[in-house]
This record gives structure tokens, C-alpha cells and sequence, in this order.
């Protein structure tokens, strides 16, 4: 009997047909059609967590294009209801012991949901070795499934390809100037324009918090800004996908461009912000004075050939906003030891470190936890080396909330859900049964394959001494 391997996996039967001119009076030869991997879509439980990976028009559209299925599990807390799933024939279905063999969620997943030989992915934090997490990924090594972290997925030059970050950066910079209001009506501090922005998580959407920024700005035009505090500058480390995002809001304010070697010389206005933008070469330099600052030289060595100088423009600064990518191989931006002795300078302007980063003891070695959004400060007890939730006490307010995404859900899925939509095709293709070196998948998305089959990839061995 012939048999027709079709070699677009994608196409339905009735395509097939169409190629073949078929009809009813001609017999049809056997076609064989491999199985596309059914994808899932779990449901996430951590408090506030609302955002998919998938949205229910993308499903749509995958399954019109490619022929895919897809498993949802059912969830009361998603910014999408079920009903939108079920309206585009997503099956609402538990995930565990499903058809579904490549899970697809947002964050770290409990260990009990792992099931041997599925594709499970999702943002892990388990690439640098975090502690926490180690757990988790001795798991899913031990039922031997395969993990791959969006976090990797990346282009040519590492700028990542499937991101959260620039709405994490506009729930961070409202969050952090809504604490700002909050800390400096604690200090008795006025004028205050700041007091009367509203939380973020409880807007409605991207509009409604554009509109927020629009009335802050009013507000500072007409009422000012705190006299002591002039001039009123507003830092941004980093100046990637999250940086971004945050100035994008930002840039509704009143205010004006600063660059580092300029803050010693700012003029104060009563009625404008300052925003200053640091790069790598501002916030480190060379250890040995007779070499020149070379970004890629410092991306390669990070502490054994540079150190950290960011504190020298601190005492310009009365709000911090970290949007640095860090890892232990880097320079911290902000120590306790330095933070503790600036906290004792005359006229001392830092208030509020809007860490959305928010590496725990990493960048900023005093972001002891990460806060939530009912909850999204502490304030950092300086001689007590101690947090507190809030804005009162003797030292800086860190807003460090490590899912801001969630407090703007539907929006940003949906811009979450257009960077994946192009990868999903190939994961339903791609017959992970093989040996790594022959899995199929387009370079970007292997490169994120973090464990395959039980054991960790080439690419990420070094992660063994972090689970001795």
C-alpha cells in the first residue's frame, strides 16, 4: 500500500485532500500525519496572579492555522474567564494525566504537578542558582521531563525575545511613586502630588493608569514640588525592555533629560522632575585606573576587573528605579554598608528604591524579600539590618513587588502571548523523544532548554554545583 508522508506536519486531512485534487470517485492513498503535541495551559496560583501565556485569541488563531489543540485548566483568578477558552474549543480540563505534553504557564510550578516525559514552560529562577528553586528543579530532573525557561529565549545578540519587562516597568514606576506619595505624607512632607495616586492593581488597565500619570502631572504643575527635594531627580538603572516601560509612563510628567555628569550642576524647578538613565559605564569602572571601561570586557569579567561606582550619584537622587539585570558575577548596585552610612548625610534626598528587578539580596543587597501588590513596600531599617512592611521607619522604602505584570493581567498577556506566538508551532512539532542533539527546534527556543529528559542540557551542566 503507498503510503504519503506529508511533510508540512501542520496540515489537516482535508488540505491533504485538496492537494491531491481529490474526490469522491478517486480512492485516497493512506496519509500519515504525525501527532502535533498537545499544549496546556495551567493555571497559576499564586496570589494575585492573574496573566496566561496563551490568550484565548491566539489560541484561536493556532489552531485555525496549525491545526493545534490545546488543554486549559480551569481557573477562577485569571483575567481571561474560562468561557473565553471554551468559545474558541480549548478543552477546560485538569492538566495532570492529560493529553497535554507541553505545559505552558508563567511562574515557578508546585512539585507535585510534574509528570515524567512532559515539556513543561515556564519562568524558572533557576538559572543563576537560587536557592529556592533548587528544589524544583532536582524534580523535574528526577521524573525525568524537560524544561525550558522563556527567560533564555533569546536572539542572536541575548536580547530576549519573550518578555514580560516593559509592563513590569509601568506597574513598577506607578507603584514606586505611588509609595513615594505615601513616605514623604509619613515625613509630613509638602507639597505632596504624589499622595493621591491610586493603586495600580485596582485601574482598569493600561488606559486608566495612562490617566493617572496625566493627573500626577497636573498636580505637580500646580502644586509643585517638595522644596527640599529640588531638584527632583527620578534615576533609572538599566535601560532595557523594563526600563523602558517605566520611563514610558514616566515621560507623561513634567520634566527633563539629565545626564550622570550632570546632576552635581541641576537647577531646581519648582515644577519639574529630572529623569536620568544610567548605563553600565555609570555605574562601574575599571579596577585597574589605566584601563578604559569596555562593555563587552565588563559583561565578560564583571567583578574580577570592575567595581561598582554607583554611589556617587546617589545624593542626586530622590527616587531609585532598578531595572539592571544581576547576577553574582556583577558589581551590586547598592550595598548595606553604603546605604547605611549615606542614610546619615545631611540633606539627604533618597526616599523610595522602586527595585523592580528585585533580586533578593543581589542588586540591591537590602531587598531582603519580595513584596506583593496588596503590600508592595518595607522599609529598610538601616542599624537594624532588619525589613518592615511599609514606609515608616529610620531608612529607604523599597518597593519590590516580583510580579508586577500581574497588576496590569489582560494587557500584558496579551502583549506576553504576540512574542510566543510564533515559537508554539514548533514546540507542537518537535518530537522531543530524540536525543537533544537531534531535537529539532529553532535555535532561539533550544537554547532555553534548560533540562531535557531528566538531565541538564550542555549549556546549563554548571548549574550541578548548585544542587550538591
Amino acid at each position: 500500500m503507498l503510503v504519503l508522508r506529508v511533510l508540512c506536519v501542520c496540515d489537516s486531512y482535508e488540505k491533504v485532500k485538496a492537494r491531491l485534487c481529490w474526490s469522491p470517485h478517486i480512492a485516497l492513498p493512506l496519509v500519515e500525519v504525525p501527532a502535533l503535541n498537545v499544549i496546556g495551559i495551567r493555571k497559576e496560583e499564586k496570589p494575585f496572579e492573574a496573566r496566561v501565556p496563551i490568550i484565548p485569541a491566539h489560541i484561536d488563531r493556532l489552531s485555525s492555522d496549525h491545526g493545534l489543540s490545546f488543554v486549559v485548566e480551569p481557573s477562577t483568578q485569571r483575567a481571561f474567564p474560562v468561557e473565553e477558552f471554551s468559545s474558541v474549543n480549548a478543552l477546560v480540563s485538569p492538566l495532570i494525566d492529560s493529553k497535554a505534553s507541553i505545559i505552558l504557564g508563567i511562574k515557578e510550578m508546585p512539585m507535585e504537578f510534574f509528570e515524567p516525559s512532559k515539556v513543561y514552560m515556564f519562568f524558572s529562577h533557576v538559572t543563576k542558582g537560587q536557592t529556592h528553586n533548587m528544589p524544583m528543579l532536582r524534580r523535574v530532573m528526577d521524573v525525568g521531563a524537560t524544561l525550558i525557561d522563556y527567560e533564555h529565549i533569546v536572539d542572536d545578540k541575548g536580547k530576549r525575545l519573550v518578555f514580560f519587562g516593559n509592563w513590569a516597568g509601568m506597574a513598577g514606576i506607578s507603584d514606586t511613586l505611588r509609595a513615594l506619595g505615601e513616605r514623604l505624607k509619613y515625613e509630613n512632607v509638602a507639597p505632596n502630588p504624589f499622595a493621591e495616586m491610586r493603586e495600580t492593581r485596582k485601574l482598569r488597565g493600561l488606559p486608566e493608569l495612562k490617566q493617572e500619570f496625566k493627573a500626577l502631572a497636573d498636580r505637580i504643575s500646580d502644586k509643585g514640588l517638595p522644596k527640599d527635594l529640588l531638584p527632583f531627580v527620578v534615576g533609572f538603572a538599566g535601560y532595557g525592555n523594563v526600563s523602558k516601560g517605566a520611563q514610558e509612563l514616566f515621560d507623561i510628567l513634567p520634566h527633563e533629560v539629565a545626564q550622570p555628569h550632570e546632576l552635581p550642576s541641576l537647577k531646581s524647578s519648582p515644577n519639574t522632575l529630572y529623569k536620568c538613565v544610567f548605563k553600565e559605564e555609570d555605574m562601574v569602572e575599571p579596577i585597574n585606573p589605566s584601563n578604559e571601561f569596555d562593555l563587552q570586557d565588563y559583561y565578560n569579567h564583571g567583578s574580577v576587573k570592575y567595581h561598582g561606582t554607583f554611589q556617587r550619584h546617589v545624593p542626586y537622587l530622590t527616587v531609585l528605579v532598578n531595572c539592571i539585570y544581576w547576577s553574582a558575577k556583577y558589581p551590586r548596585l547598592l550595598t548595606k554598608e553604603f546605604i547605611k552610612s549615606h542614610w546619615r548625610a545631611k540633606n539627604r534626598r533618597l526616599r523610595v528604591i522602586g527595585d523592580i528587578s528585585c533580586d533578593i539580596q543581589g542588586g540591591i543587597e537590602f531587598t531582603l524579600y519580595a513584596t506583593n501588590p496588596a503590600q508592595p513596600t518595607f522599609t529598610y531599617l538601616v542599624d537594624k539590618d532588619v525589613a518592615v512592611p511599609g514606609v515608616m521607619g529610620d531608612g529607604p522604602v523599597v518597593m519590590a513587588v516580583d510580579n508586577l505584570p500581574c497588576e496590569l493581567p489582560r494587557e500584558s498577556s496579551t502583549s506576553f502571548s504576540s512574542s510566543l506566538l510564533g515559537f508554539v508551532p514548533a514546540l507542537a512539532n518537535a518530537d522531543f523523544s530524540v536525543p537533544f542533539e537531534k531535537l529539532s527546534l529553532p535555535r532561539e527556543l533550544k537554547d532555553a532548554v534548560i533540562v531535557y529528559r531528566g538531565q541538564l542540557t550542555p549549556r546549563y551542566q554548571y548549574l550541578q554545583q548548585f544542587l550538591q
